[in-house]
């Protein structure tokens, strides 16, 4: 996935960029600091890290590549973010073995639940990083977009088994371990204490428009990025999106 202000690539991250960047701000406010501590779990390469620094905040990056981490510090050089973009190796799992518990307004935990052995506690980890009053944002693979690509291209053997599979797995040769549905993230987030503020379906048109239409067809991208913004805040299109974006907070 590619920087989220990049205009191509922001038809699979501008729904999640947008209510993140909200999100920021409110806590900005609500905070009475222009800096806030940011912590990225998983955030390779810095899809969303960078730009967040880019507005001023201070990141903290954990992953379990070290080729994903170099990339990520050789980027925030190239952004000019580097002294406040810090990259650390580590995963999920043993979290606050490498960064402060309770030392985060924010934590993003986006592409890890789908890849870890326990989910709930990859979210409770999450949760645990949060300083009070703090905000998680929390980013996983759909079922239900994925039980839809397989159906469009015409894989229906494989559509069925996913959507009866305990792991949302359309067969053994499924890169994706694990998807969610809606309720199954929102209950991971509840079980935890904090309140869901809010749920996204992201990339519900995206992945099944076909690219040569959205680069050729004159104001197709714009379109379709106003397309998806609307249809991620209604319920009826989370179950068909490719991706499950969950915004939650610390009373």
């Amino acid at each position: 996935m590619s920087d989220p202000l990049r205009p191509r690539a922001s038809l699979r991250t501008a729904v999640v960029w947008e209510v993140l960047k909200d999100a920021l701000e409110r806590r900005v406010k609500t905070a009475g600091r222009d800096v806030l501590d940011v912590l990225d779990t998983g955030g390779g390469t810095g899809n969303f890290a960078v730009p967040v620094a880019r507005l001023g905040h201070r990141v903290t990056v954990v992953d379990p590549s070290p080729n994903a981490l170099f990339a990520l510090e050789r980027r925030a050089a190239e952004a000019g973010v580097a002294d406040r973009v810090r990259a650390v190796q580590g995963d999920a799992h043993g979290l606050f073995d490498v960064v402060e518990r309770g030392g985060y307004d924010t934590v993003l935990c986006h592409g890890v639940l789908e890849y870890v052995d326990d989910p709930a506690e990859g979210v409770r980890n999450a949760v645990d990083a949060l300083r009070p009053a703090g905000t998680l944002s929390l980013l996983a693979a759909g079922l239900g977009g994925a039980v839809l690509a397989r159906a469009l291209a015409g894989h229906f053997t494989e559509a069925r088994h996913a959507l009866t599979d305990p792991a949302g797995r359309w067969g053994e040769g499924d890169p994706v371990p694990r998807r969610f549905t809606a309720d199954q993230l929102t209950d991971l987030v509840s079980a935890t204490g904090l309140q869901v503020g809010a749920v996204h379906g992201v990339r519900v048109f995206a992945d099944l428009v076909p690219g040569v239409l959205v680069d050729t067809e004159p104001g197709a991208m714009e379109a379709l990025l106003k397309l998806e913004a609307a249809a991620a805040e209604q319920p009826a299109f989370h179950s068909v999106a490719t991706q499950l974006h969950v915004l939650a907070e610390r009373d």
